[in-house]
C-alpha cells in the first residue's frame, strides 16, 4: 500500500513540476516576469517538499544520499533568487525517481501460485465412511483418499502401490511408481488410480507447506538493491559540501556556494544512470527476457557462479522418444504405429510424445475402436482389428518378465530411459524408450555465459545421478549435484557465494525457494507461468536457453554504460564546481552549464538502447525457411540412422543373410548422403554467416566428409563380398558389423552437433 502510494506521489510531482516550469516559461515569453517568478518559485517549493522528507530519513538511518545536495541546491536557489534553476531541478529530480521506481521495481506475488495449488481440503476415511476435512484438520495416523489429478495433501505412507507427477517437489518430470509402504509427501499429483495413504505429519508440518515458507525465508534473506547513486554519495557529497562551504569562506559571497551546489545537482547520477538501466531492460525484453527492475539487472551484470536446474533447463522437460526396440519376429514401426493409433485418444503424459515419434516416421494412424485408459497401468483398446495394450512393462509382461523384456529393461537402465511395452495380440511386440533430451542449445548457452563473465556453472537436480552426470558432461557444467531436494539447493547457493555474485536457473515450483534467495533468480515461462516466474528476478520468456547469455551481455553493457555516463556526467561536474568556487560561474550560467552536461551525460547513456556488437545471431527470413526446410528432412532420416544399428544387431556368422546391408546401402546413397551434400552446401554457410565465424562449422563439415566416407567404405565392402548364400565368411560379417556400428556412432554425433551448432538457432516448434 505504501509502496503504491509512493508511487502515486512520484508521478504526481512529476506533472506538477512539469506545469509549472512550462507555465512560468509561457509566462516569460508573453512579458509577465512575476507570474514566470512566482510558478517558478512554486516549482521549487514542491521541490523541497517532496525530496526533504526522504533526506532527513536518510540522515536519521545514517545512510549516505545524494539527496542533500539537491535540498541546498534548491533552498540556495530560493535564497539568491534563482527561481528558474530551482524548478528545473524539481523536475529533474522528480523524473528520476519516477524512472528509478519503475526500474527497480519487482514482482513481490512469488507465493501466489503456490498457495493457491495447496489442498485446502482432505478426504478422511472412517467407519462410517468418507468425509471432507479441512486438510488443517488431517490427523497423523488419519487414512486419507486421494483421488486421480488431486494434490496429495498431507505426508503419508502408502498402503497399495501407485503412481506420481512428483514434478512440484524435484523438477522431474517423469512419474514415479511407489511401492506399498513407501512415504509419498505433500505437493506431488497422483498420477494413476485412487490411492490411500496413512498420514505421517500434519499439514503445518508438511513438506508442501515447508516449500512455501523455505519461499518465504529465501525471499525475506535476499539482499536488496543498493543504487549506484548512494555507493557514489559517500565520496561526493562530503566534497560538495566542503567545496560550497569553502568557497564562501573564501570569498565571503554566500552566492559562490550556491551557484556550486547547482552545478552540483547529481542529476546525471538521477537520470542518466536509470534512463541506460531501463534502456537495457527494453533491450533484454527485445531478446524474450523479461528483467524485473533495475536492480535485477545490475545483479545479473555482475554474476560470477551459476546454479542450474537440469529438467526443463538444460533438457526439454518433456519426454521424447529416443529408441524402438522390436520383440523377435515383430516389426518396430507397425507396432509403433499401432501404439500410437491408440494414444491418440489418451491423455496420459507418455502419449503425446509416442504419437509425435510415429507422425515423425511418416506412419499413417488410425482411430482406434475401443479405447479403455486403465489408471497407473497404460492403455488398452482395438485398433485396425489388432487388440492393443500400451503401458508399464509389468502390466504387459506380468511380475515375471521374459529373457526379451528383461533385455529391455536392462537398455533402459544404462541409458537412463523409460520404457512402455507395446502388445499386439496378446504377444509383446516393441519397447518404446523415452528420455528427457538434452536441449541443443544447452551446451552454447553455457559457452555463451563463460564467454559473459560467468566463472563457476553448477547443475543442481532431483534427478538420479548417472543421469544428471551424463547432462553434465554434455553441456560442460564444472560440478553436479544429483538427488537434491529444494533445501539442497539453497545450501549449494550458500556454498557458490564465495566464487561471487549467484545466479539461479530452474523453472519448477521446486526451485521458487533458491530462485527468491539467489541474488538473480531466472526462470524459463516459454511454456507457460509458474510460481519459479513468480519468483524469479529474470525470465525467460522464449523457448531458447542461450537467450540467457544474451541477456547477460546486454545487462553487463548497460551496466558499464550506467556507469560511463555518470563518470562523464560527475567529471565535467566536478569541473564546473570548481569553476563556480573560484567565481567564474555565477548560479544562474552554472544552472544552464549544468543542462549541458546533464544532456551529454544522457547522450551517452541513451547508447544503452542501440544492440552491442556482442548480439545474438541474426537469421534473415530465408536463412530461417532454409533451417527450417533442412531440418524436417534431418528429423526425417532419424529412422534410416536407427536402421543402421538394428541391421548390424540382425547381423550373424552361421548363414549370413547380407540383403538388408544392402538395402540399408541403397537407402544411405540415395536419402542420406544427398541430404549431407545439401547441409554442406547450405547449412554450414548459413551458420557460419549467423554464428560471424568459418571456424565454428569446422567440426560440421568434417563430419559431413566423414559419414561418405564410410558410406564409400561400405559399398567397397559389400561389392567385395558379392551375391549369393555364402558369399560372406564369418570375417566378413566381422568386418560389416564393424563398418555399420561405426558409421551409427558418427551419425547419432553429427545428428547431435547439428542440433547444437545449427537447429538450434530457430527453436523447434512445440518443443
Amino acid at each position: 500500500m505504501v509502496g503504491t502510494v509512493r508511487r502515486h506521489l512520484e508521478t504526481i510531482v512529476l506533472v506538477v513540476s512539469g506545469l509549472l516550469l512550462a507555465g512560468g516559461a509561457v509566462a516569460w515569453w508573453t512579458s509577465a516576469p512575476d507570474a514566470a517568478t512566482a510558478l517558478w518559485v512554486a516549482g521549487t517549493v514542491l521541490g523541497l517538499l517532496y525530496i526533504l522528507p526522504a533526506t532527513v530519513a536518510a540522515a536519521l538511518r545514517r545512510r549516505p544520499t545524494v539527496d542533500v545536495i539537491a535540498v541546498l541546491a534548491l533552498a540556495g536557489a530560493l535564497w539568491v533568487g534563482e527561481p528558474l534553476a530551482g524548478a528545473i531541478i524539481t523536475l529533474m529530480l522528480a523524473t528520476g525517481q519516477v524512472l528509478e521506481a519503475r526500474a527497480d521495481a519487482r514482482a513481490r506475488r512469488e507465493l501466489s501460485l503456490l498457495t493457491e495449488r495447496a489442498p485446502r481440503t482432505a478426504r478422511r476415511l472412517t467407519p462410517a465412511g468418507l468425509e471432507e476435512v479441512p486438510v488443517d484438520d488431517a490427523e497423523v495416523g488419519d487414512h486419507l483418499l486421494v483421488r486421480p489429478g488431486e494434490v496429495v495433501p498431507v505426508d503419508g505412507r502408502l498402503t497399495a502401490a501407485a503412481t506420481f507427477d512428483e514434478s512440484a517437489l524435484t523438477g522431474e518430470s517423469v512419474l514415479v511408481e511407489r511401492s506399498a509402504g513407501e512415504d509419498v509427501r505433500s505437493g506431488v499429483v497422483n498420477a494413476g488410480s485412487p490411492v490411500e495413504i496413512v498420514t505421517t505429519t500434519t499439514a503445518a508440518t508438511s513438506t508442501y507447506a515447508a516449500l512455501v515458507r523455505l519461499v518465504e525465508e529465501a525471499q525475506a534473506a535476499s539482499a536488496p538493491f543498493v543504487r549506484a547513486a548512494d555507493r557514489w554519495a559517500v565520496a561526493f557529497v562530503p566534497l560538495t559540501l566542503l567545496l560550497a562551504g569553502g568557497a564562501w569562506w573564501a570569498s565571503g559571497d554566500p552566492v559562490r556556494a550556491v551557484a556550486v551546489l547547482v552545478v552540483a545537482t547529481p542529476c546525471p547520477l538521477l537520470l542518466a544512470a536509470p534512463i541506460a538501466i531501463v534502456s537495457g531492460l527494453s533491450r533484454a525484453a527485445r531478446l524474450g527476457v523479461v528483467i524485473k527492475g533495475g536492480g535485477a539487472l545490475e545483479r545479473l551484470a555482475v554474476g560470477r557462479a551459476m546454479v542450474v536446474d537440469k529438467t526443463g533447463t538444460l533438457t526439454r522437460g518433456r519426454p521424447a522418444v529416443s529408441d524402438l526396440v522390436a520383440a523377435d519376429g515383430h516389426d518396430a514401426d507397425e507396432a509403433l504405429r499401432l501404439a500410437a493409433s491408440l494414444d491418440q485418444l489418451s491423455a496420459h503424459v507418455l502419449a503425446g510424445p509416442i504419437v509425435e515419434a510415429a507422425l515423425a516416421r511418416g506412419l499413417d494412424l488410425t482411430l482406434p475402436e475401443a479405447s479403455e485408459e486403465v489408471h497407473g497401468q497404460g492403455v488398452a483398446g482395438t485398433v485396425e482389428g489388432h487388440r492393443v495394450r500400451v503401458g508399464r512393462p509389468t502390466w504387459i509382461t506380468g511380475p515375471e518378465p521374459d529373457r526379451w523384456a528383461r533385455q529391455v529393461r536392462r537398455r533402459a537402465d544404462l541409458d537412463g530411459s523409460m520404457s512402455v511395452l507395446v502388445e499386439v495380440d496378446g504377444e509383446p511386440a516393441a519397447a518404446v524408450l523415452l528420455q528427457d533430451p538434452v536441449r541443443p542449445d544447452a551446451p552454447r548457452m553455457v559457452r555463451a555465459l563463460r564467454a559473459a563473465g560467468v566463472r563457476r556453472i553448477v547443475l543442481a537436480t532431483g534427478d538420479r545421478a548417472d543421469v544428471a552426470q551424463m547432462v553434465g558432461r554434455v553441456v560442460g557444467v564444472d560440478e553436479v549435484l544429483a538427488e537434491c531436494t529444494p533445501e539442497d539447493k539453497l545450501a549449494a547457493l550458500a556454498l557458490e557465494r564465495e566464487h561471487g555474485s549467484t545466479v539461479m536457473v530452474g523453472d519448477g515450483i521446486n526451485d521458487a525457494p533458491a530462485l527468491a534467495a539467489a541474488d538473480v533468480g531466472v526462470a524459463l515461462a516459454a511454456r507457460g507461468a509458474t510460481a519459479s516466474s513468480e519468483a524469479a528476478d529474470v525470465v525467460l520468456t522464449v523457448d531458447r536457453v542461450e537467450a540467457l547469455a544474451d541477456a547477460m551481455r546486454v545487462a553487463r553493457r548497460s551496466r558499464r554504460i550506467a556507469l560511463q555516463s555518470v563518470a562523464v556526467g560527475m567529471g565535467l561536474s566536478l569541473v564546473a564546481m570548481v569553476a563556480a568556487a573560484l567565481g567564474y560561474l555565477p548560479p544562474t550560467l552554472g544552472a544552464a552549464l549544468q543542462e549541458v552536461i546533464d544532456l551529454l551525460a544522457i547522450a551517452i547513456a541513451l547508447r544503452a538502447v542501440l544492440p552491442g556488437r556482442d548480439r545474438a545471431p541474426a537469421l534473415s527470413e530465408i536463412d530461417r525457411a532454409t533451417l527450417a526446410s533442412l531440418r524436417e528432412q534431418h528429423d526425417g532420416l532419424a529412422p534410416l540412422v536407427e536402421r543402421v544399428a538394428s541391421v548390424a544387431d540382425g547381423l550373424t556368422s552361421a548363414a549370413p543373410d547380407l540383403a538388408p546391408a544392402r538395402d540399408l546401402l541403397d537407402a544411405l546413397e540415395t536419402e542420406l548422403l544427398p541430404h549431407e551434400r545439401e547441409d554442406e552446401a547450405r547449412l554450414v554457410p548459413l551458420v557460419a554467416r549467423a554464428l560471424g565465424s568459418h571456424d565454428a562449422v569446422a567440426a560440421l563439415s568434417r563430419s559431413h566428409a566423414e559419414i561418405e566416407h564410410q558410406v564409400v567404405r561400405l559399398r567397397r565392402l559389400l561389392d567385395s563380398v558379392g551375391e549369393g548364400p555364402d558369399a560372406a565368411g564369418p570375417e566378413d560379417v566381422v568386418e560389416l558389423r564393424r563398418l555399420l556400428y561405426g558409421l551409427y556412432a558418427v551419425l547419432r554425433l553429427h545428428n547431435a552437433q547439428e542440433d547444437e551448432d545449427a537447429f538450434s538457432l530457430v527453436p523447434a516448434h512445440g518443443g
